[in-house]
């Protein structure tokens, strides 16, 4: 499988950290002591979501479908964690 790019949604919590959930990818949801850290943990989740979806047959949300052309430039909005 290549690369997809998908939408992710941000808040922080009132307890502390931050919650990413995704509108391309149903069932996601992530939290994180940071925006960069949540951002990682729903990489990996999108990913095992994805493995999930073809390991039991079922249908890939459609953003995780479309694939990224590895020849093809991004423009991306990524966080930078600072101490």
């Amino acid at each position: 499988m290549g690369e997809a790019t998908i939408r992710l949604h941000i808040e922080p919590l009132d307890e502390g950290g931050y919650l990413a959930t995704s509108p391309d990818v149903p069932g996601l949801v992530a939290e994180g002591r940071s925006i960069t850290e949540a951002v990682e943990i729903a990489q990996g989740l999108a990913r095992k979501i994805a493995e999930s979806c073809i390991d039991h047959g079922d249908s890939v949300p459609a953003a995780l479908a479309n694939l990224v052309d590895p020849g093809a430039s991004l423009d991306l909005i990524v966080p930078v964690g600072l101490r």
